[in-house]
């Protein structure tokens, strides 16, 4: 079977090189054939294929939003070679049978390899544990209730002292909900008062980060924060770290690059869980990337149906797409203003995200005897996002009408094209 060869691309140090792909893996670039795909990469970089730790995938349960076949097919076009599907599916992912399931969809239909998350309590309903133990035998590692905060301390506890047995992580979403309820939509803030939404308080996130950081240091295990937004929690982590316990966090491209003031628009789309927050809250969460106190970026790629974001703004569904902008959000706000090299790119988005659950083929190397994980990147390409123009199947696209990088020239999972420009 005929290879492809990559000439003349950067890799993330700045160094030049020749790739060759064959049988799933980078080989000797002299051992090129006649018949092997040449693509020329003069003035593109070479990075890792990208890992999103958080991604929902919808299907089973809500295929009107989105399918494995889609959002995969999204993430290839951001330049993801992974993702990690979040539990809320339906059935909710707590037990072996439903990993399994989700696991065997992705074999016939993925154009990226999908790491399933499983529940941390059955149903998501914060009571009793899931099935940990059938859902690790399934190959499970990240835990995660992910759309609801395990409130209850004493079952989070339980989940820590399983979950260490195995080196898995538990994933939280981090929010009290006693003091950011169901229906609370906005930061709060003159914002939310203006218009008469309810508030949700930057400490509603900061304090359950405390709390479980605490928890992660008395059984030893680790913890992961999604989708941090805050100043607050930003220093909790710091904090965190600083004690030397094995506590990772992730931000995502919408609270890097968008504000609160948005939600004056009205426009649903910009309902978000954690919501978009102020400038200073925006600032503090690029520092902590910056800085490598929030370790990685994800996406919280969250696909809705028309009809569940076409709703008064405290009714509609929170969530965002993010996995086709993500990189480019990155450039953005942290490449472009000098805040982080490519390598820091590639340690962020690939490698930080595949140590998280162990990903052995991915979040490796672009060199010789390394599995063939790539996206090949123009650090120049820029366009206006058109939220028709993507694979998704649903539009609650943010970022529709911005100029923003677009750099996903090719990606390669396993050695094999997913997306091409």
């Amino acid at each position: 079977m005929p290879g492809l060869f990559i000439g003349g691309a950067t890799l993330a140090d700045g160094t030049r090189t020749d790739l060759l792909i064959r049988d799933g893996v980078f080989v000797d670039p002299a051992a090129v054939h006649r018949d092997d795909e040449r693509v020329d990469a003069e003035g593109l970089l070479a990075l890792p294929g990208l890992v999103d730790p958080h991604t929902h995938l919808r299907e089973p349960g809500r295929e009107d939003a989105e399918t494995v076949a889609t959002g995969t097919l999204a993430a290839a076009r951001g330049g993801f070679t992974a993702v990690h599907a979040m539990a809320n599916l339906s059935p909710v992912t707590d037990t072996r049978a439903a990993a399994e399931r989700l696991q065997a969809i992705a074999r016939a239909d993925a154009s990226a390899q999908v790491v399933v998350v499983g529940a941390l309590s059955r149903g998501l309903a914060g009571e009793e544990l899931a099935d940990l133990d059938g859902l690790h035998a399934a190959g499970v590692t990240m835990f995660s209730d992910d759309g609801r905060c395990l409130m209850n301390a004493r079952l989070m506890r339980e989940a820590f002292d399983l979950i260490r047995t195995f080196d898995g992580v538990l994933a939280q979403h981090c929010q009290d909900h006693n003091l950011a309820g169901a229906t609370a939509c906005c930061h709060e803030c003159s914002i939310s008062h203006e218009l008469g939404l309810e508030g949700w308080p930057s400490v509603a996130e900061s304090s359950i980060i405390a709390r479980d950081v605490e928890l992660a240091a008395y059984t030893g295990a680790r913890y992961h924060a999604c989708h941090i937004s805050t100043a607050e929690s930003v220093e909790v982590i710091r904090w965190a770290k600083r004690r030397g316990l094995p506590v990772t966090a992730e931000v995502m491209p919408h609270h890097l690059l968008l504000e609160t003031a948005l939600v004056r628009t009205g426009d649903t789309v910009y309902k978000v869980n954690p919501p978009l927050r102020t400038a200073e809250h925006v600032e503090a969460v690029r520092a902590g990337l910056a800085d490598g106190t929030i370790d990685m970026v994800g996406t919280d790629h969250a696909p809705h149906a028309a009809q569940d974001k076409a709703k008064p703004f405290p009714e509609a569904s929170p969530g965002m797409l993010g996995l086709e902008q993500a990189l480019g959000v990155v450039i953005q706000t942290m490449v472009g203003p000098g805040r982080l090299t490519w390598a820091d790119v590639a340690e962020r988005m690939s490698y930080a995200p595949a140590r998280l659950t162990r990903l052995a083929g991915q979040g490796r190397p672009v060199a010789v005897g390394e599995p063939a994980n790539l996206v090949l990147v123009d650090p120049e390409s820029a366009r206006v996002v058109d939220r028709e123009n993507t694979a998704s199947k649903s539009r609650n696209n943010p970022y529709d009408g911005l100029l923003l990088p677009d750099p996903v020239v090719m990606t390669v999972w396993a050695g094999r094209v997913t997306y091409r420009r």
